[in-house]
């Protein structure tokens, strides 16, 4: 019998390599160099957004300084009212500790805050990189590495965020760090406890370790768990087989442990100060004892498909000088005109009130509508809104953050008014379109080279099955803004590095 010579797994096409930087073969010094140039590229880009678009986001931006300012100098986690400082938790307090941080070590300006977002934007390409790696056959893992690399060197789509005080930048490092330990795990189940040779952890590890990271996001947005949830769904499905029912549940608990560990203090703290227990903050931002118009948010998701019409009925609740006006509204808002009139007459009921918030009373009223809008066209309410939502939040041009007012139809009127704003409205929506195809068209390549063997065929249905599910999450959600699958472009780039 013929003794095999002794191979580095690690080296093999199919072999379970879980290292995040591909080995290259006497390319040392080329990696070197595109990374220095995509670093310089990623910043530069970055600060162009900083330096000559920076971007108030209103009210959001402002209560998340207002949580950093109060912890930082009460101590408290909440709001000044009245010269009192009032605990709360209408945020999680993921990324006012982030502004807290920053003002600590570089002071308390807005510049500040945006250009560590844009120094750690930088950053999230390397991570995005890694994750493409880690999908990739070892066979063309630097190619890949390096194409990711670029593609989130030059994504306008995040990089943008880094001029906005908001949660995009920081959530999307945090869940591309995440994806990319979760992909890595996933190369390799059936030496699931073990660390082979050449590789940087055992696949438990980096499961361990990428539900710390998601508890640790949905410290910053509380719809993170969702991601979660769908790797403890694939990890499930991944090694069911190889580990058996057992040791798959006791993975499954682990994983949940690890998610939790960084939610714990957060869960405690509401306890002890505001007496209940919770993880998240709350569904619709509301104070205790605080009325919420979900009647009202009922009849908008019989209906509202853009995200322009957010400005004039959701975002209007609550503000003053702000009154309803039925005539702002899509024709897809009513099925007669009897229907029409009952909501010009609610409108004109909430704008002559004192209260600037909808009373129980007309949210009731709107909640009636609702139902009977359902009723009428059950599956407009079930799957055709939620559907073109899902395509408003996706391909909608993202130029909210620009200085330009982001319209193209009639493209006559627009060009005579502005050639530079259709120009920049048409280039973002074509490379919103081009993104989705190119990824997947990426998957279509690593899917057809499946025999060939090396693909993480698993870490890319996982990608996609995260984007799926965060998409269809967010077609409920009450404003379907565009921002909210930022966070879901690492993964997109990646995808779109497979067809290296």
């Amino acid at each position: 019998m013929t003794i095999q010579p002794a191979t580095n797994p690690a080296a093999r096409p199919d072999g379970p390599e879980t290292s995040i930087i591909p080995a290259p073969r006497g390319g040392v010094t080329a990696l070197r160099t595109h990374a220095f140039l995509a670093m310089l590229v990623a910043l530069t880009l970055r600060l162009l957004f900083v330096l000559r678009f920076p971007t108030s986001a209103a009210d959001d931006s402002e209560m998340y300084i207002q949580f950093a300012r109060t912890w930082a100098d009460y101590h408290v986690y909440g709001f000044l009212l009245s010269g009192h400082v009032v605990p709360a938790d209408l945020r999680m307090p993921g990324y006012p500790a982030f502004l807290a941080v920053v003002a600590m070590l570089f002071g308390r300006s807005i510049r500040a805050i945006m250009l560590s977002q844009a120094a750690l934007d930088a950053i999230t390409c390397f991570l995005t990189a890694a994750l493409a790696a880690a999908l990739a056959p070892a066979a063309s893992r630097r190619r890949v590495w390096i194409a990711a690399l670029w593609l989130a060197a030059t994504c306008p789509f995040v990089a943008n965020y880094s001029a906005v005080v908001l949660t995009e930048i920081l959530v999307t490092f945090l869940a591309t760090a995440a994806l990319c330990c979760f992909a890595l795990g996933l190369r390799d189940p059936g030496n699931f406890f073990i660390r082979g040779e050449g590789q940087l952890a055992s696949p438990l590890t980096l499961a361990l370790l990428g539900g710390f990271l998601s508890g640790l996001a949905t410290l910053v947005r509380p719809e993170m768990p969702l991601l979660f949830a769908v790797a403890v769904l694939v990890y499930a499905l991944r090694s069911w087989k190889p580990l058996g029912a057992r040791k798959t549940f006791l993975l499954a608990a682990a994983i949940t442990g690890a998610f939790l560990l960084p939610l714990a203090p957060w869960a405690a703290r509401n306890y002890i100060t505001l007496k209940r227990v919770q993880f998240l903050a709350p569904r619709y931002a509301n104070f205790p004892g605080e009325y919420a118009p979900v009647g009202f948010y009922q009849w908008t998701a019989t209906w509202l498909e853009r995200y322009r019409d957010v400005y004039f009925t959701i975002w209007k609740i609550g503000e003053m000088d702000q009154p309803l006006n039925v005539a702002e509204l899509p024709s897809a808002a009513f099925d007669s005109p009897e229907e029409k009139a009952r909501i010009a007459n609610l409108f004109s009921k909430y704008n002559d009130s004192p209260d600037i918030d909808i009373s129980p009373e007309l949210d009731r009223t709107f909640s009636e509508i609702a139902r009977e809008r359902t009723g009428r066209h059950p599956l407009r309410t079930y799957l055709h809104v939620p559907f073109e939502r899902a395509l408003t939040i996706w391909f909608t041009p993202r130029t909210e953050l620009l200085p330009i007012d982001g319209k193209f139809w009639p493209v006559r009127e627009q060009w005579a008014d502005s050639h530079a704003d259709v120009l920049v409205t048409a280039s973002f929506a074509a490379l919103g379109y081009l993104y989705v195809a190119l990824a997947a068209g990426g998957v279509w390549i690593a899917w057809a080279a499946k025999r060939k063997g090396g693909a993480n065929l698993w870490g890319i249905a996982f990608l996609i099955a995260y984007c799926v599910v965060r998409t269809a999450f967010l077609t409920i959600v009450e404003a379907p803004e565009p921002r909210y699958v930022v966070s879901c472009y690492p993964a997109v780039l990646a995808l779109i590095a497979l067809r290296f």
